[in-house]
């Protein structure tokens, strides 16, 4: 079988695209998508995303990490995939569709700059030393300083793996303040087992827990990540995060076939 796949990046985090509204991809081979991301000896991705049929949204999401295990939602892959849906033909500039945290909305510019909105957030766990919530997927957020030269891989590790979290482990997101709406962001992923040029819904986490805490007062946060820049929207209504948006470019590297 030859496989067409789409390679798509925002800000550094990457992923294979796959049309899979005919359903031919053996998506139960997590061996086959643990091969396909691998770096040395596949295509090489963060993560690889399958687009589908949808019974009333525009199209399906389904998300799988390097390790190629599915996984909770991925806030770049799902910037990246409103773009491939637009390269496909199937939306124009804007999208509904539906993940594995529920439904999203996305528009899109002629510039390639996605702005997805993100599930709301009911609970931020603000913890002595660190804050912890779920942004469609669970993240630690911990502010340290000479983030440059800190091991985020190491520590992030230790964290992930930690009883604090058990089994099923959390990304783990390392900050360090620039201005009073603006922060630096690395994220150690679990799934991707590493440090990732960027993780949307890190950079979601982060930007609710500097507001949650008191670190800023602005619901306009520009983050930095290693590869780029994110912005993040949002409006705190009766202790709720509503309207939360992830912004950003999502950008279209290469398209190719490979033998499965």
């Amino acid at each position: 079988m030859q496989l067409t796949f789409y390679k798509y990046q925002g800000t550094g985090n990457d992923f294979i695209m796959v049309d899979n509204r005919l359903e031919l991809f053996p998506k139960e081979d997590s061996q086959l998508i643990e091969k396909l991301c691998d770096r040395r000896f596949g295509i090489g991705a963060d993560g690889m995303i399958l687009l589908e049929n949808h019974a009333n949204y525009d199209f399906k999401m389904v998300y799988y990490n390097s390790d190629g295990n599915e996984s909770s939602m991925c806030g770049n892959g799902g910037r990246c995939l409103v773009a491939f849906a637009q390269q496909l033909g199937i939306i124009q500039n804007a999208a509904e569709f539906e993940a594995v945290d529920g439904y999203h909305y996305a528009t899109i510019t002629t510039e390639q700059w996605v702005s997805l909105q993100m599930k709301d957030v009911h609970s931020v766990a603000v913890h002595d030393g660190y804050t912890f919530l779920n942004t469609g997927s669970p993240h630690h957020v911990q502010l340290v300083s000479d983030l440059k030269n800190f091991p985020v891989k190491a520590e992030g590790a230790k964290i992930r793996y930690s009883d604090l979290y058990g089994a099923s482990g959390s990304n783990v997101n390392f900050v360090e303040p620039l201005c009073e709406n603006h922060f630096a962001v690395r994220t150690y992923e679990r799934g991707v087992e590493d440090e990732t040029l960027s993780c949307g819904t890190g950079v979601t986490a982060v930007a609710i827990a500097m507001y949650e805490s008191g670190k800023t007062n602005s619901s306009i946060i520009d983050l930095k990540v290693e590869g780029g820049a994110l912005q993040v929207h949002f409006k705190k209504q009766e202790g709720n995060y509503r309207d939360v948006f992830l912004i950003g470019p999502a950008t279209f590297v290469f398209e190719g076939t490979i033998d499965l």
